[in-house]
């Protein structure tokens, strides 16, 4: 047919498949997670504030292109409360990896527990994507094939896409000579034919290269599977640890929602790295533990719990005495304590007008407590740990806290945390970490304790303080201070809970801690939190 002219209406039919095609309508989507415009600000905000995603963006782009739109996909699909992924036609070739990395995460049979953590959090989200950052890697460099294939499957798509726009031009320029008759010059129809057969070679092309990319991609993913599973399965575990990290140390979602992203990561990591972060777990029991006995606070009580005393009402017996009864040799025992009014009981009063002073937790930190036990854990983190589920005691009762740091005369440091105030987290840890060695003195923390709760009663009239010494130690004190400790025990009325740590000669009858003590209690597991239940509901 060369050399000869054609009518117009021939050359359109035959090029009408390839007339409207453009590179921009054809390119596809870059994003393999459908998002809102919310949830890409929620992305770009988070990017703007992580250092490490912005580094592991840089590292990333080194070797592999696109890689800050694979981040961008992890991470919104854990952020989104309802992640869905565009179909792998709808993405343009050179996002195929991308989409494919995406869906073997997605996939796991672990990221629905990885999913909970981080759904609408996008600190955690960008946590996880961080968590998995090593996996990504391989799975990039292992993906490198398809990738190049992809961008060759890329590259024949454009050059289709050129193609048809030329079959677009020659017809409007034949269309320019086209005759009354409707016939167009051979010179014209030749070079639309021309521009057709060109247009179909590469759309051929493009075809084959698609085919192939997919292919090759669809045999790699395959292997991928227990790469991407180890990855949302480790991620979920940085996740849930952190999480659990906060909880123990009292940090709660809602603080953490108003924490700006590096302020949050800065805690995370000072959290980690604490003196104390491998006794997280054991804080968090004690909170725990404490926060269930304030339940059982008024159980089988008609007034307020203020101590131990003898008798038989069996309502008030404690728990140590009915494990009495779980013994066979010893139910004699407990009959013949019974009947005698010898039962140990929990004292309990009236409800008083008056307001209820601050509690006041002495915490030894002389050498010794660095002292591991045969539970594991050291003297030190169980003081602590109970210093700080006491914190929350005070906050639930509203009553103004102070911590005080111990070791020997004259060494201690004072944290005080007053009801009507905020206990910020760096404070907190401040007073968890702080360890002061050296020796033990008793008289240096409670005369500071003793003035605290006179300082408490003078500006607000409030007595009925409580104070819980908790040391390893035994040690002795002047007449002269044991005589002004009684009058101000006398005129301000509070109370004073002895917890020998890891020694019982301190908590032995008639030892200077049982004389300061009106409830005293021996702890020889470091682990166990259970030792002083009951102290969280008589305090």
């Amino acid at each position: 047919m060369s050399g000869t002219p054609s009518r117009l209406d021939e050359l359109a039919n035959r090029a009408g498949t390839w007339l409207g095609r453009s590179p921009t309508a054809a390119e596809g989507h870059t994003a393999a997670v459908v998002a809102d415009p919310f949830e890409q600000i929620a992305w770009r905000d988070t990017y703007a504030q992580s250092a490490g995603l912005r580094e592991l963006a840089e590292e990333l782009a080194e070797r592999h292109d696109h890689a800050a739109d694979l981040l961008a996909d992890a991470f919104l699909a854990a952020y989104k409360v309802g992640p869905r992924l565009r179909e792998r036609a709808e993405m343009a070739p050179s996002r195929l990896v991308n989409h494919q990395i995406i869906n073997s995460l997605v996939e796991s049979p672990e990221f629905a527990e990885l999913h909970r953590e981080t759904a609408g959090d996008p600190y955690a989200a960008a946590m996880a994507v961080l968590a998995q950052a090593t996996a990504l890697r391989d799975m990039l460099e292992r993906f490198r094939p398809a990738r190049e294939q992809a961008e060759r499957a890329a590259k024949a798509r454009q050059d289709a896409e050129g193609a048809a726009a030329a079959v677009g031009a020659a017809l409007q320029q034949a269309a320019a000579g086209t005759g009354a008759d409707g016939t167009v010059p051979a010179p014209a129809a030749e070079a639309v034919r021309r521009a057709i057969d060109s247009a179909e070679a590469a759309g051929a092309a493009a075809r084959r290269a698609a085919h192939g990319a997919g292919q090759t991609l669809a045999a790699t993913a395959p292997g991928l599977r227990p790469t991407a599973r180890k990855a949302v399965a480790q991620a979920a575990g940085a996740v849930r640890e952190e999480a659990a990290l906060m909880r123990a140390w009292g940090v709660g979602p809602g603080e953490l929602e108003r924490l700006p992203y590096d302020e949050r990561a800065r805690l995370a990591e000072r959290l980690r790295t604490s003196r104390l972060a491998r006794w997280a777990e054991l804080i968090g029991r004690f909170r725990q533990m404490a926060d269930g006995e304030r339940a059982r606070k008024v159980e089988n009580a008609t007034g307020e719990l203020i101590g131990v005393t003898l008798g038989d009402d069996l309502s008030r017996v404690i728990p140590s005495e009915l494990a009495n009864l779980g013994l066979p040799e010893l139910r004699a025992v407990f009959a013949a304590r019974y009947a005698a009014g010898e039962l140990m009981l929990y004292d309990s009063q009236g409800e008083r007008a008056t307001g209820r002073g601050a509690i006041i937790a002495c915490v030894d930190t002389s050498h010794s407590m660095y002292m591991e036990g045969p539970g594991g854990g050291t003297r030190e983190a169980w003081a602590k740990a109970c210093a700080l589920a006491l914190l929350d005691q005070a906050r639930h009762a509203k009553r103004d806290f102070v911590g005080i740091l111990f070791s020997s005369a004259g060494r201690l440091r004072v944290f005080r945390f007053p009801a009507g105030e905020p206990a910020p987290t760096a404070r907190v840890l401040d007073f968890a970490e702080t360890f002061l060695g050296g020796g033990t003195s008793y008289q240096s923390p409670l005369s500071a304790a003793v003035g605290l709760l006179e300082e408490e009663f003078d500006n607000a009239a409030r007595a009925r303080g409580d104070i819980v010494m908790l040391t390893d130690d035994e040690c002795d004190v002047t007449e002269t201070w044991m005589r002004d400790w009684n009058n101000a025990k006398r005129r301000l009325d509070f109370r004073v809970f002895g917890v020998a740590i890891g020694a019982p000669r301190a908590a032995e009858t008639d030892s200077v801690l049982d004389t300061l003590s009106d409830n005293l209690r021996s702890v020889e597991d470091f682990m166990d939190v259970q030792v002083a239940a009951d102290l969280f509901r008589v305090i």
